[in-house]
């Protein structure tokens, strides 16, 4: 098991950063995810805790020992790729046994057999055992990729994007056998995506990375109820969050957000108030998920906003209504068999103590208003 920590790493190729100064602590046995979108520098950050790229700058440890100059065999680590890279000339047995039949690593036939078939096990694949690759569905090869791994029992597991050839069925079925496994093999994972869904239900820690730099490290909750930036409340969520542009508005000691051109309803929470009075901003940037969004199709509130349906796209169960106020586009959810024609007049509720607000300057978060608020702190 191991504890892993990089120190201002910086990774370069040639005219281009691929790390810019990442700084993180992995604790032993977390099942920890580096989110962000392509090109963000999420593979190079495996790359340098496997030894297989070196960094210019900063500081690789493992359990507090510095492994910059040790070489990837010798680190103990084993890492699942994107594609499954099989033997195709070997059993599904063979495959994963190939760790423990090489020189380094080699072990009893008796050893192989028993831990070959406990890893299988764990990953449900003990009946495929005899099976060629050729044989076996995308979701069976990977889990194989995955045995590969996991019956060496290294220090740590590096994972990247394993999940992405899947359809979405099944990768909705081994995100959940991802967690179990980890509980299971009682090791450190180090995990890569650019899905949100992935990062939020897997990881014990996310690590938010964008062109090379950390954008926020935090728990799940902290990334989706307390996100650090923009980009990172963008980043989680589907439909995106809605980020609108409001002026802070103060009548008869009370304190208003001039929101779409309304400055009369939306009172500033109690908590949001004395962040904003601190930092002495007269504008700020309202985040509103669009499940914190109501709508309706006749003003039946003095706090609704008017608006026009702009579009309406059913998915299955649900879909993403967006409407069209002053100027910005809005998205919510609504049922799919909902009658909702382009330029029908709509009218919007926004539910402001759910709200995360946001600096207009830096984009940086400030406050958060609901239950699950609190001011950001790094």
């Amino acid at each position: 098991m191991a504890d892993i920590a990089l120190k201002q790493v910086t990774k370069k190729y040639k005219q281009h950063t691929a790390l810019n100064g990442v700084s993180i602590d992995i604790k032993d046995k977390e099942f920890f995810v580096i989110f962000g979108p392509a090109g963000a520098g999420k593979t190079t950050l495996l790359n340098v805790i496997a030894g297989i790229a070196v960094p210019e700058e900063g500081v690789v440890t493992m359990n507090g020992k510095v492994v910059n100059s040790i070489e990837p065999e010798d680190r103990n680590v084993a890492m699942v790729f994107e594609n499954y890279a099989l033997y195709p000339h070997m059993s599904v047995f063979d495959n994963i046994a190939s760790p423990l039949r090489s020189p380094r690593y080699r072990q009893p036939e008796s050893k192989i057999e028993e831990e070959v078939h406990r890893v299988a096990k764990i990953l449900r694949i003990d009946w495929l055992l005899q099976r060629l690759p050729s044989e076996l569905s995308n979701g069976q090869r990977q889990r194989v990729s995955l045995g590969r791994a996991l019956v060496r029992s290294p220090e740590v597991f590096l994972m990247d994007e394993p999940l992405t050839h899947l359809d979405a069925k099944l990768r909705h079925q081994m995100r959940a056998e991802f967690k179990e496994m980890q509980a299971n093999l009682n090791t450190t994972t180090i995990y890569v995506t650019h899905d949100y869904l992935e990062a939020l239900s897997l990881g014990d820690r996310i690590a938010v990375l964008n062109e090379g730099r950390i954008e926020q490290i935090g728990t799940p909750d902290d990334i989706y109820y307390r996100p650090a930036t923009e980009f990172v409340a963008e980043a989680f969520g589907e439909p995106e969050i809605n980020l609108l542009t409001a002026g802070i508005v103060r009548k008869g000691g009370e304190w208003y957000l001039n929101l779409l051109g309304d400055s009369d309803h939306f009172t500033v929470p109690r908590q949001v108030k004395s962040v904003i009075e601190e930092l002495q901003l007269e504008t700020v940037r309202v985040g509103f998920r669009p499940k914190d969004i109501k709508y309706s199709f006749t003003d039946d509130s003095a706090s609704m906003l008017r608006a026009a349906v702009y579009s309406f796209e059913p998915l299955g169960s649900k879909a993403i209504l967006t409407a069209h106020a002053g100027g910005q586009l809005i998205r919510l959810i609504a049922p799919a068999d909902l009658e909702a024609r382009p330029d029908r007049p709509i009218y919007l509720k926004f539910n402001v103590d759910e709200a995360i607000f946001f600096d207009e300057r830096t984009r940086r978060f400030i406050a958060r208003a609901g239950e699950k608020g609190g001011r950001f702190v790094g």
